[in-house]
């Protein structure tokens, strides 16, 4: 019995011993590194407190407009996101035909590679070559056109309307796997008792689904704070000075140019943003959440 005991513990330790070796040590080494001048540009390492942070929140710098987009970005994606993936799910749980096929092509943009989705957007978008500008002048609605990706007024929505099209599929499926999973018992109570649909949905479906939109938050807001790649693909991080950039491009920049040390300050300062935001989330959204 003991012997029965230890062993799962053991496995375990493994496996924990790998994660804390390859993802938790660096992690601390990063953010050790954030505390001093780091860079490409010189051979000694010295410790400089908090001087990398001070520059990171100074007001002299783009890098709160960085903040703050990248909380934009996040927020609108994760609410619409949600919103749309619900909407869909309820849709998508009903008899109706082909119900598979359209499943199959609502998740589709989710499995396709960010940068080559973020390739053909950029070519759709193109204001005056792109299909889409191209077809509103061909149906007389040349007003409608638009500079989408190249405009630091129309930018970042675009942005965010593509990322928005590619992510809603995903979210959807997880929500069509908590709906299948709440009996169907309590459905056939209510209409017993005479409950409409809309009743169903906001006294039986709502409720029971919050665990899993729960999860589908918690996930999209780590994706929003750590979006890259179809920013970087769509704009990168243009037009003009930071109008679509986000913390990851900025790391990504900082060490492109061999800024280390402010790299890895704007990595911790993600890092505690996306704990802090993550945490108050789940408890946010699982304090009443509803047993079966």
């Amino acid at each position: 019995m003991n012997k029965n005991k230890i062993y799962p513990m053991w496995f375990a330790a493994l496996a924990l011993f790998v994660y804390t070796v390859l993802f938790v040590l660096p992690g601390l080494i990063g953010i050790g590194y954030s505390f001093t001048d780091w860079s490409s540009y010189s051979n000694q390492l010295h410790f400089v407190g908090l001087e990398n942070f001070k520059t990171v929140f100074s007001t002299d710098e783009n890098y709160l407009k960085i903040m703050k987009n990248t909380l934009v970005f996040t927020l609108s994606t994760t609410v619409i996101k949600n919103i749309l993936g619900l909407a869909l799910a309820v849709l998508l749980t009903k008899s109706i035909r082909l119900l598979n096929f359209h499943r199959g092509v609502m998740f589709l943009p989710s499995v396709l590679s960010t940068l080559i989705l973020g390739m053909v957007f950029t070519s759709i978008l193109n204001p005056s070559t792109g299909l889409l500008n191209t077809f509103l002048r061909g149906i007389g609605l040349a007003g409608l056109a638009k500079p989408w990706l190249t405009s630091p007024v129309y930018a970042f929505p675009s942005v965010m309307a593509v990322d928005i099209w590619r992510g809603t599929g995903y979210i959807m499926t997880i929500l069509i796997a908590g709906i299948l999973s709440i009996s169907q018992d309590y459905y056939e109570a209510c209409s017993i008792d005479g409950a409409s649909a809309w009743q169903k949905f906001r006294f039986i479906t709502l409720p029971l689904l919050l665990p899993t939109l729960a999860t589908t938050t918690v996930l999209n807001v780590i994706y929003g704070l750590k979006v890259f790649d179809m920013i970087y693909a769509l704009t990168n991080g243009g037009p003009g000075k930071a109008t679509t950039e986000v913390l990851y491009t900025a790391v990504f920049k900082k060490f492109g140019t061999g800024q280390y040390a402010i790299g890895t300050a704007l990595s911790s300062v993600m890092f505690v943003f996306m704990v802090a935001i993550g945490f108050f989330m789940i408890r946010t959204m699982t304090k009443d959440e509803v047993e079966e």
